[in-house]
């Protein structure tokens, strides 16, 4: 499986200390896969995570959702805040 590498979005930097046959078992990986250590640790972690069933992204949703829940942000009113920006959007075109 290809999973493709994005370094744009790498925005933090992470010390670990790993024993001895982890280092070594992630140094083959890399090297198997023709990738930095970066790389396969990152591919390792989102292997791990779909196993478990986790998905960031439907993490990220439900913050979002308890956030503007918590904000007490009603349907109606995004809804008029959303026609309002693409009215004015539309009003500003050429």
């Amino acid at each position: 499986m290809v999973i493709p590498s994005d370094m744009a979005r790498m925005t933090i930097r992470s010390t670990f200390a790993l024993d001895p046959e982890t280092a070594q078992t992630l140094e083959r990986l890399a090297a198997r896969w023709e990738v930095s250590k970066s790389e396969a640790l990152r591919r390792a972690v989102a292997s791990a995570s779909r196993e478990e069933g986790v998905d960031p992204s439907v993490e990220a949703l439900e913050a979002l959702d308890a956030l503007q829940k918590g904000m007490g942000l009603k349907e109606e009113v995004a809804e008029k805040w959303i026609r309002a920006v693409r009215a004015e959007r539309r009003s500003s075109r050429p």
